[in-house]
């Protein structure tokens, strides 16, 4: 399969965060194409992790564009908060926001791009009419909420779906892909139309983050050249 090549967005919840700006840097001198932020507020999914204001302050440390995931209950409530705070890309939950369209409105408006998450067990049926009017489809390929979990079987074939369904539309946004994202399957991620992988534990769990992201992008260039 041809196409674009693939890009890496280091996710900071493997990362130390008690050295986060470290981790910022060492992701702009491993080549990586953006940065990711989870956000949870305890409510969507079990778990905490950061906000606007932990985005603020990491803004100025790096020329990287930030890919914020909000997993959070009503996102449209802050979303702006987070475009304050320098998110170039932001993704709300299908699950979670039921006006998409608004929402993807308010991100254009303020010159970042807009994406859908979508769980596991939800079906891709809810994006039928959202894939033609936002700028990515985010795929979880875990349960979100925890990071350094293995990735579910079927979800090659589940971007595969969606890469008919987006085309089938005559819509033209983008796949990205989070969760146990790894150079065992990033291959068959991008062969199944993945242009965008978020990748935690594979990059920040080997202790070279630079060589985590350079696995991760040969890896997916090996089945998409």
């Amino acid at each position: 399969m041809t196409g674009a090549p693939v890009r890496i967005a280091p996710s900071l919840l493997s990362a130390d965060f008690g050295r986060l700006a470290d981790a910022v840097a060492t992701c702009e001198g491993a080549d990586a194409e953006w940065i990711h932020f989870d956000v949870m507020d305890g409510r969507f999914v079990p778990n905490l992790t950061v906000g606007p204001i932990v985005l603020k302050a990491l803004r100025g440390l790096t020329k990287l564009p930030f890919d914020v995931h909000l997993m959070i209950e009503e996102p449209l409530r802050t979303a702006e908060q987070y475009l304050d705070a320098g998110a170039a890309r932001l993704a709300v939950h299908v699950e979670a926001e039921a006006h998409l369209h608004r929402f993807a409105q308010l991100v254009r408006s303020r010159g970042a791009s807009p994406g859908v998450a979508i769980n596991p067990g939800t079906s891709l049926v809810l994006l039928d009419e959202a894939v033609r009017f936002v700028d990515f489809i985010l795929v979880m390929t875990v349960n979100p909420g925890w990071g350094g979990q293995s990735f579910l079987p079927g979800s090659v074939a589940r971007v595969r779906e969606l890469s008919d369904l987006i085309r089938s539309r005559g819509a033209a946004c983008e796949i990205a892909v989070d969760g146990g994202v790894s150079p065992a399957n990033a291959g068959a991620l991008a062969s199944a139309g993945a242009g965008h992988l978020v990748a935690g534990a594979s990059v920040f769990g080997r202790g070279d983050v630079a060589a985590g992201v350079a696995a991760l992008r040969e890896a997916a260039a090996g089945l998409r050249a």
